[in-house]
């Protein structure tokens, strides 16, 4: 390897806004990140269909889908 051309890696903290954090290495240091995986709705479970103008409905109803 050329020596002086690759980047440093540094102990780091990723601070999501939930309150998570994760400590990594990186080349950057103090990562503020917004979601993450313990506040996402597809990893958490809690994800919702959104219904917009009642496509969701329509389907159904096609389909005589019944909940």
């Amino acid at each position: 390897m050329k020596e002086g051309i690759h980047p440093q890696y540094h102990r780091t903290t990723i601070k999501c806004a939930c309150g998570a954090e994760i400590e990594t290495s990186s080349t950057k240091e103090n990562i503020h990140v917004e979601i993450c995986s313990n506040c996402h709705p597809f990893f958490t479970g809690k994800q919702k269909l959104v219904d917009t103008g009642g496509r969701v409905d329509r389907f159904k109803k096609k389909f005589n889908i019944q909940d």
